[in-house]
Parts: structure tokens; sequence; C-alpha cells
């Protein structure tokens, strides 16, 4: 690009000249911050650095060593959690962990889980976030899509008892490390329990044990620890994290350093979070909203991050934002829908609280007002985007009028362009015009692993992830979201994709066919509904299918309204009509 240059002499002063009024649906906002260029540990450990004696991370339900009551929280500050990520990191070099090689995560929020995350990005391994809601099934299909290596893994949580489903999926590990029929590439599977990470005794044979791998790494020096450091980029692979996608089957998408670093840091930024910033997590770490807009934008700024609990509980959100003077709250529309709801909600000072993020599913004006009038949280956010876009792609900002704020998505991010297109013929629309909404910058993943026709439909040939979201953008590059191209289901900030449950549900031997469909829900966004055709000749319960689902599917893909039905809604090239399935659902439950 080049410029003119008009001298002093010969210019002649004028008034600004205002830019042209945005005619296409095209945004490419550029950012005065330059994007981070460093692997995600190299950048956190400066910023550990200017904020050594500040608590980084306070989990509210984790009790420390020496501690007598669970009714104490686990703190760490910015020198002790790096100093417990550094003897994580070299426990995974005593264990072989190599870089590129994937580790895996199954458990719930917790200390462990954050050091993990930053530990396998110090030496250049690729964390594997697994669901803990996701049964033997849905963990295996994870495990094989991501080639993992090395599994951790939480004794169990409530109904879920992950070191007996392992056990179930490798049934070898009690005769030793590695060999799993199901996991060629499986080589450790380590166990750890966050009320007692650090014990070395085994709860389960075969099981290597957070202690463990803690005492193996006492055998690696800093040298070493420094040397793989030291080959990292920031263009690294450093992260899978599932999402459903056409197949039907959660598709593992591949982010780096560069890709969710820069992505946290910009959301930091737009919430203006400091050093002096609380930020309370209900949100799973699993997810990118957990991992990313929680976890990195608060270490990337010195803020620190309040864990309230090991799963969503709306009075212990309340609670630790009253305890902890929590500055920032996150949560999907169905959590801050359950803490205002609280029958006691008046009874918490939540008088600390001035921001934090509303995303993972339509976020409705009405709750937006709540959250700001009743919750005090005055600089509430709107975020948009998906996992293969690291996540955020547009937020709204604090300084945006109240209509924006409540009824759009915002704009993109610094380092970002947005376009909105028509489905058919893929060029850009004009503004106001309804269309699929497209991303391109640094924040677009590398591809799902190992599927490249899968990432070719994605992503086109310049560069343009497609989100199969439909919106309509304002000549400020305000965007709102009107639809879905994609049959997707978001239930309270889950994405289920419908062919995944149907493949499950045909496998019951009384099946035929299966159609399931999302149905409106005030609560959750969204429900699931099923309409199932039986084997001629073969009775079927819905009650019965329900509770046979529950045991083969993770509880928020199981169908709530499931109907037993002779026949369906069919084109005259015979498929299934979902929408008509999906209006009559919906006249009938108008009607009741």
């Amino acid at each position: 690009m080049t410029t003119a240059t008009i001298s002093p002499e010969t210019a002649a002063p004028a008034a600004p000249i205002p830019p042209p009024p945005r005619s296409e649906s095209y945004v490419a906002r550029g950012g005065e911050t330059p994007l981070i260029e460093q692997p995600i540990h190299a950048f956190l450990a400066e910023v550990a650095a200017r904020f050594p004696s500040e608590e980084a991370v306070v989990s509210m339900a984790q009790v420390s060593a020496g501690q007598v009551s669970a009714r104490q929280s686990t703190r760490l500050t910015y020198a002790r959690l790096f100093r417990r990520i550094d003897e994580l990191a070299k426990g995974l070099l005593a264990l072989g962990v190599s870089k590129g090689d994937r580790v895996g995560i199954w458990a719930v929020n917790n200390v462990e889980w954050l050091q993990l995350q930053i530990a396998t990005a110090r030496i250049g391994a690729v964390l594997v976030n697994v669901n803990p809601a996701y049964r033997p099934a849905e963990v295996e299909h994870a495990l094989r899509a991501a080639r993992v290596q090395t599994l951790f893994v939480m004794p169990s949580f409530r109904r879920s008892h992950y070191v007996d489903m392992m056990r179930g999926l490798c049934p070898e590990v009690e005769e030793g490390q590695g060999g799993y029929a199901r996991f060629p590439e499986l080589r450790h599977l380590v166990v750890f329990d966050p009320e007692s990470a650090e014990a070395t005794e085994r709860p389960a044979p075969g099981f290597l044990t957070w202690g463990e791998v803690l005492e193996r790494g006492t055998t690696v020096s800093d040298a070493d620890l420094e040397a793989r450091a030291a080959t990292l980029e920031a263009s690294d692979a450093i992260n899978i994290q599932f999402t459903s996608g056409t197949t039907g089957f959660a598709k593992p998408v591949v982010l780096s350093h560069r890709n969710i670093l820069n992505n946290g840091f910009a959301v930091a930024e737009v919430m203006r979070l400091t050093e002096k910033d609380r930020l309370c997590v209900p949100v799973p770490f699993y997810h990118c909203f957990g991992m990313v807009l929680s976890n990195l934008a608060t270490l990337s700024h010195g803020a620190t991050l309040v864990i309230p609990a090991p799963h969503f509980d709306p009075a212990d959100v309340l609670a630790a934002v009253e305890q902890e003077r929590c500055t920032a709250l996150h949560g999907v529309p169905t959590m801050f829908v359950a803490e205002l709801e609280l029958e006691d909600f008046d009874s918490y000072d939540l008088s600390s609280l001035r921001t934090g993020i509303m995303a993972g599913a339509p976020c409705p004006p009405k709750l937006m007002r709540q959250v700001i009038g009743e919750m005090g949280c005055r600089e509430i956010l709107i975020g948009y985007g998906q996992t293969e876009a690291s996540p955020v792609t547009h937020i709204t900002r604090p300084t945006d009028s109240f209509e924006r704020r409540v009824e759009t998505v915002g704009t993109n991010l610094p380092h970002q362009e947005a376009k909105v297109v028509d489905p058919e013929t893929g060029a850009t629309v004009p503004v106001g015009v309804q269309g699929e909404l497209c991303f391109r910058g640094y924040h677009v993943m590398r591809g799902y692993f190992e599927q490249e026709e899968a990432t070719r439909e994605a992503i086109d040939m310049g560069g343009w992830l497609h989100s199969g979201d439909l919106g309509v953008m304002d000549a400020d590059g305000y965007v709102r979201i009107t639809g879905r191209l994609k049959d997707m289901i978001i239930r309270g900030g889950e994405n289920i994709y419908p062919a995944e449950i149907e493949a499950y549900l045909l496998t019951h031997p009384k099946v035929a066919q299966a159609a399931v469909f999302g149905i409106p829900h005030e609560r959750w966004g969204e429900e699931v509904g099923a309409w199932i055709r039986p084997r001629n000749g073969d009775s079927l319960d819905a009650e019965e299918l329900q509770a046979w689902a529950r045991e083969r599917l993770s509880h928020f893909k199981v169908p709530r309204y499931l109907r037993i039905v002779d026949d369906f809604p069919m084109t005259v090239t015979g498929k299934i009509q979902k929408f008509r399935i999906r209006e009559m659902v919906e006249a009938e439950l108008r009607d009741d």
C-alpha cells in the first residue's frame, strides 16, 4: 500500500471527512495492541512475575494440605501456581510426553484441571478436553478420534464413576500400563482426587496417581524443561476440543497457542480486567467458555480466578461472589436464570459485581435487564462465537447503548474479519440483509484433527470459517443472530447434534426410525424432542426408552419429549420433515 505526501505549505485546512456508510455486511477490525506471538506459558509466566503474591486461583470446594474443614478453600498465588505448573510439566516429561502428544483430561472444574491446562502448554503437548458428562460410548469416541496417549481422570463425581468406566473400556488396565485393545495409542492412565491430588496411593490397579507423576518429575532438570519450552512456537497446536458436526458425532477441533491466548486476552481487554478483578467461573473448563474466556482471560491480566464449585450450583455461585467479593461473573443464560430464581436471592450481597459475560446460547433481553438491574452487574456483556473460532468472534462493549447490549451480540474483536453472505451464492449481502455469518483471522481453528474433508467443508479456500448461523449486520458492524442453518439444538449452552442422538437410539433393538429435534423451552432455551417408530410387530414404551438412553447418553442429550409413532411426515423423496414435527409438537404443548 502506498500513501501520498502533502506538505504543510500546500495542504489546505479542511474538516475531517467522515467514513462512507457501510453498504456491505463486512467488517475488518484492526487493533492498537499487536497480537501475542508467544506460547501460552511464556506470556503467562511474565504476568505471574509481575504479580507473584497476588491470588491466581481460589477453589471454594477444595481443601489444601493441612486444612481440616471442607469449608476452607484452596488458594494459590501466582508464584505458587506457576511452581506447581512447572512440577507437573516435569512429571509429564518424565512420562515421556513429547511435543504434539495428546493428553486428555476427564474431570469437573478444579485447580488440577487448570494446572494441567498450562503444564501441557509449557511442554507443547496438546490438551484434549473430555466432557465430564460423557458416558462410555462417548468417551470412547473422543479418545479414539483424538488418539489420546495419556489420560487424567477423577475417580468419580456424583453418578459418574470415571475410573470404573475406564476399567470397563480398558479391562487390561489391571495387568499394567498400555496395550489397550480399544485404544492402541493410550500409554498412561492417571487418576487424581481433587481432595488429595498429591497422594501416591493408587485407588485402582493399573492407574498412575498425580503424586506419582510429580515424583517422577523430580528426575527432570530445569534445563530439560527450558530446552523443551524453547522449541515451542505460537502457531503450534495446543488444544483439542470437541464440537458437534455434520457427521452427527463430536468432531475434534484443533486450536493453537495463538488462537486461544489472543482470544482470551482480547476478551479480558473488553471486560477491562486488571489484577484487582476477581472472576467467578461456574462454566465448565472443558468448554471454550471456561478454558479460554475464563482461565486464559483471567491469567493473562493478573486477575483472580474463583471456582465456586466443581459443578454448577446457583447457591454456590452467589455465595462465592459474596464471600470473595467477585467483580465479574460468567455464565450461560440458564445459569443466570437459576441464580435469579433462588428463593433467598435477595439475601446475597452482590454489590461487588461490575462485569461478566453471558454467552453459549441466545440471551433474552429480559434476562439481560434482570442481570443488570437485580444482580447489579452493570457492565455485563453478551458474547458470541463457536469452538472453531477459539471461541469469541463478537461481543458487546460496556460503552454500547443499552439497546445494543441486549438486542445484539456486538461487533467482532480486534484483528478479526466478519461478513454475512448469501448461503446459496457465497456473495456478501448488503447491510440489513440476513445471511450466513463467516469469520476470518487469527482465531480460526487449524482444522479438525485428521479430518481434512470436514475441515474443507468448514473453512473455504479464502480462509473464511462458515458458522452455519444466520444473522443480520447493521451499518456499524453490530450483528443480530436470527437463526441457524445447521440443525443444531442448544440446551443451556450445550451444543447437541440430533444425528448423534439418532445414531444411539437406532442401536436399540426395537427402534426402526428416529427423528430428533429441538423444542423451545423457557428455562433451557431448547430441549431435546424425539419421535420414534418401532420395528414392525414390536411394542415400545417411551419411558422405558428414556431410561435406556440415560444409561448411554449424557443427561442433556436424553430426549425429554419422546413419542412412539407409526409414521412420520415425509417429503416426496422420502425424507423426514422435522420442521413439521416441531410445529406439531409445539402446537400440542401450547394446547396443554
